[in-house]
């Protein structure tokens, strides 16, 4: 068929093949870059371990009440030590999150973790999701009294004598960190998220910096009326342990009910 057109037009028909098979061949790389990236979300049905991310300044003993619990659900607890004091660069840290989990996996076999993040591990953990490639690998995220919008806390720290450790700076209301952390999704696809905290937080100020956009977010007083669960106490509050529970299984998170106060 070729041999019968004019040289000029063959010429231009088979640039026009040719186009086509880089068009292909372009969509099909774009494909195969999202699969090697690990776009698709985590099998919600199929729990693995779960990785336990403490506060700022690092210190793993608040967990243990959440550690506990996991443990008695018959999971596996998998706690994330920060480097240095715990008061370094979250986004630092967050590397070493994905570096823990990809461990974990290797050495667990397992399909995907979860990830329970208490104050400002709760941002780390949004960190990981978001910039380390935790969204095709994480199934379920709890955040704890995180500041996930920054905290008047830090901000005051900061204003009185200048500068406070890194972290701290990232946690202030109006930091880098928090303005790029929020101007997108807040909630990436592939993990379910719930976030709990307490109106009686005086650390993560105003308490509803630590709600997200697109997750289950549950105060305690929303169950326990007359609850006065500080900061330090919500590791171990009924309510955080059983929001635990309701977002680790297998069933879309939701808020859990029957909690005795």
């Amino acid at each position: 068929m070729l041999r019968s057109l004019a040289p000029a037009r063959r010429r231009l028909v088979l640039a026009l093949v040719a186009l086509v098979v880089l068009v292909v061949v372009a969509a099909t790389a774009v494909v195969a870059v999202r699969q090697v990236r690990g776009e698709a979300a985590a099998d919600q049905a199929r729990p693995g371990p779960v990785v336990l991310v403490p506060g700022y300044g690092g210190t793993v003993s608040d967990l243990d009440p959440l550690v506990a619990e996991v443990r008695r659900e018959g999971r596996t607890a998998v706690v994330f030590r920060p480097s240095g004091d715990g008061t370094g660069d979250l986004r630092t840290q967050a590397k070493r999150l994905a570096d823990l989990v990809e461990r974990t996996l290797r050495e667990q076999h397992g399909p995907s973790v979860d990830l329970v993040g208490y104050s400002a591990g709760g941002v780390i953990a949004r960190l990981y999701v978001r910039d380390e490639g935790g969204a095709a690998v994480v199934r379920r995220v709890l955040t704890i009294g995180s500041p996930q919008h920054g905290t008047d806390v830090a901000q005051l720290a900061q204003d009185a004598v200048g500068s406070c450790p890194t972290a701290c700076e990232q946690l202030a209301t109006d930091s880098e960190l928090v303005r790029q952390l929020n101007a997108g999704d807040e909630t990436p696809d592939g993990p379910r998220w719930m976030t709990v905290r307490s109106t009686s937080d005086r650390i993560v100020v105003p308490t509803d910096t630590a709600e997200l956009d697109g997750a289950v977010n549950l105060t305690v007083q929303a169950l326990c009326p007359g609850a006065r669960t500080s900061h330090g106490d919500l590791p171990g509050d009924p309510v955080t342990l059983r929001a635990l529970t309701a977002t680790l299984g297998t069933d879309r998170p939701t808020a859990p009910t029957g909690v005795s106060c």
